[in-house]
């Protein structure tokens, strides 16, 4: 995987990489991955190494998009990952073509401490972007706690990994 030195990009460590996929299995044969903040792209590309039929990667950098291309490139793994460069604060997620359909995991890890998991959280729920029954795993600071339910998400599983909370949160929407 390549990184920028420098660049402000936390990437997710291998402990918490791994800690994630134990929690949510390792088979992820067909579904479609989002990963947000995607920084240098390894949780989506971890899921498209397991399975996944396709993922999109979302970041508002144009440095992280251009290393998100080249890490994809580097898997062989560029027919199936997507990028696009957005602002998630900002919301209008499903106006995108590559975003019209629902996604079955999503991964999201913005930076520590700027408060931007629970508002992108918010938005991902209203505008319906997780399948029904689908799980959404957020990052953050383990000082920061998320509500135990945002709109049809439920967190359903919790832990802690060095300074990284892991908060996973399922979609329990009808179909």
């Amino acid at each position: 995987m390549a990184v920028f030195k420098g660049l402000n990009i936390r990437p997710t460590s291998d402990l918490v990489r791994e800690a994630i996929f134990d929690l949510l299995g390792q088979d992820f044969s067909g579904v479609r991955a989002l990963d947000l903040f995607a920084g240098t792209g390894s949780l989506g590309i971890e899921a498209l190494s397991r399975g996944a039929r396709g993922a999109v990667f979302i970041d508002q950098s144009a440095k992280a998009i251009g290393l998100i291309r080249k890490n994809l490139e580097l898997c062989g793994l560029e027919e199936q990952g997507f990028t696009l460069r957005m602002n998630l604060l900002s919301g209008g997620y499903r106006r995108h073509l590559l975003l019209k359909e629902r996604f079955a995991i999503i991964f999201m890890d913005p930076p520590y401490d700027k408060g931007y998991a629970l508002p992108v959280l918010d938005r991902v729920q209203r505008e319906r972007v997780t399948e029904p029954a689908g799980l959404v795993v957020v990052q953050t600071e383990k000082r920061e706690d998320l509500p135990e339910r945002v709109g049809n998400l439920k967190t359903v599983k919790v832990r802690v990994y060095g300074s990284t909370r892991i908060t996973v949160f399922n979609n329990e929407e009808d179909s």
